[in-house]
């Protein structure tokens, strides 16, 4: 026999009970260890002295690593 608890006064069995707060948990645990977007890595500042500089330092870095445009 399943234990009966009235809530918002409709009759809820203690295994539903059960599953939702299970449902739930699993629910805040899997949206808290998800992590959020991946922030570019901010490096050290680019000391260029014109934009063909910057952008060729910048080109450089990407082909060094493997980045992709």
């Amino acid at each position: 026999m399943v234990a009966m608890y009235t809530i918002a006064g409709r009759q809820v069995g203690s295994h539903v009970l059960a599953m939702a707060t299970l449902g739930t948990t699993a629910l805040g645990a899997w949206i808290s260890l998800s992590g959020g977007k991946k922030a570019e890595s901010a490096g050290p500042p680019i000391n260029a002295k014109t934009k063909e500089e910057e952008s060729f330092i910048k080109d450089f870095v990407k082909k060094a690593t493997g980045e992709k445009k």
